[in-house]
């Protein structure tokens, strides 16, 4: 199998923070591009701050940065601006995440941007996006998950609307990020002409409701809160069993009937108030109710056995140690371990794509805050004493030797 990656040959300069424009941008560096963090000295991303840390560097960072370069540039000061602009001539995409005008604020809007490279790609992520009242609002994974009506159909009815227990907006933002750029890309190839991307999570969360927004755009009708049960499918949900809870997701008429045979209960499937699932939805009660005092009776593993023989979907709830520990997850090989150059060996989750051909992988850790200014800086022609004066008038930040 070639070496050779999909990617390779594409620029991204990255000046996006914590985790939605960086996690795409980790998408197209995986698949080969040459992607270069811009940070101010001193550090601009949050994400660098948050615990728990290894030898001073935050784990919450390596989750979105491999495969990576980090120059450190003031683009406030005028010769910050220039090295960029130095950068830009060989770049195919900039993506930044910076309040809405704030690119334009710094003389680094899409119109400058087109005077050094006029086919370059600009790829902006903000909370609500370029228009509207709401365009210069910050935007945070779980406001949006608040605004954008997950946290109201998430958590029990009893209880308040919850936050999903990660950023999943963002994470999904991540994703949109990386197949707009593919698709800019390709659309750059037919027309060669520049690209403007704007991406808000907002509208990426939108998306995302699915069910819930089809319905009630079509039929008026109001999701909300029902735990681990699902508002439209019974059984579709989780039950306690005599160890830990077993999530069952009976999909359709068939399954409900190959559940009914393993629970011993095959008088069910004949039952009028069960034989749809329509009526279960209807019975949601009294059927549940019944599912549940029998799943007790078995330990989760023993029912999922049983299950799996008959194909009806289901899975024990497992915690992060055991999740990592499933026979799957070990067997496919999800976890890798890299080298980080000041922390030694880490361990990250491994990129899902997988195909005969892309040879994706993993080439170099998440870097720290600078560690390739001075490599980025003679690759443009700066001489020794040229970084040493960008240092003194605080362009760049402190020599990497520094820091580590």
């Amino acid at each position: 199998m070639s070496d050779k990656q999909p990617l390779e040959g594409v620029k991204v300069l990255d000046l996006s923070r914590v985790f939605a424009g960086p996690g795409g941008s980790m998408i197209l560096a995986d698949l080969g591009a040459d992607v270069i963090r811009i940070e101010a000295p001193n550090g601009t991303d949050s994400m660098r701050d948050w615990i728990p840390f290894i030898e001073g560097e935050s784990t919450y960072y390596f989750t979105a940065n491999r495969n990576k370069k980090s120059i450190e540039l003031d683009l406030k000061k005028q010769k910050g601006k220039e090295i960029f602009l130095q950068l830009v001539k060989e770049a195919d995409i900039v993506l930044e995440n910076f309040k809405t005008g704030t690119l334009r604020k710094l003389g680094l809007d899409l119109e400058q941007l087109k005077k050094v490279k006029k086919d370059i790609i600009l790829c902006s992520v903000t909370g609500y996006g370029q228009t509207g009242p709401y365009k210069g609002e910050p935007g945070f994974d779980p406001v949006m998950q608040a605004i954008g009506g997950l946290m109201e159909v998430t958590g029990f009815p009893e209880g308040e609307a919850t936050r999903v227990g990660l950023p999943l907006v963002d994470i999904m933002t991540s994703q949109y990020v990386a197949i707009a750029i593919l698709a800019a890309l390709r659309q750059r190839d037919q027309t060669g002409e520049d690209q403007s991307i704007d991406l808000s999570l907002l509208e990426v969360q939108l998306s995302a409701l699915a069910n819930v927004a089809s319905s009630y755009l079509n039929t008026g009708t109001v999701s909300t809160r029902v735990g681990n049960d699902h508002s439209y499918i019974v059984p579709y949900q989780v039950f306690k069993c005599s160890d830990r809870p077993l999530m069952v997701c009976c999909g359709n008429d068939k399954l409900f009937a190959h559940f009914c045979v393993v629970l011993g209960r095959e008088e069910w499937i004949s039952d009028n108030r069960f034989i749809t699932n329509q009526g279960r939805v209807a019975n949601r009660e009294v059927l549940t109710k019944k599912i549940a005092a029998i799943m007790l009776t078995k330990a989760a593993d023993e029912w999922f056995t049983q299950l799996s023989q008959l194909g009806v979907p289901a899975g024990p709830v497992n915690n992060i140690e055991q999740v990592f520990r499933h026979p799957q997850v070990v067997a496919r090989e999800v976890v890798e371990e890299i080298e980080h150059v000041k922390v030694g060996s880490i361990q990250l989750v491994k990129s899902p794509l997988k195909n005969s051909t892309l040879n994706i992988k993993t080439k170099t850790g998440p870097p720290v805050l600078g560690q390739h200014t001075e490599e980025l800086l003679h690759s443009l022609g700066y001489r020794n004493l040229d970084i040493d004066q960008l240092r003194k008038e605080g362009v760049i930040g402190a020599a990497i030797q520094k820091k580590i």
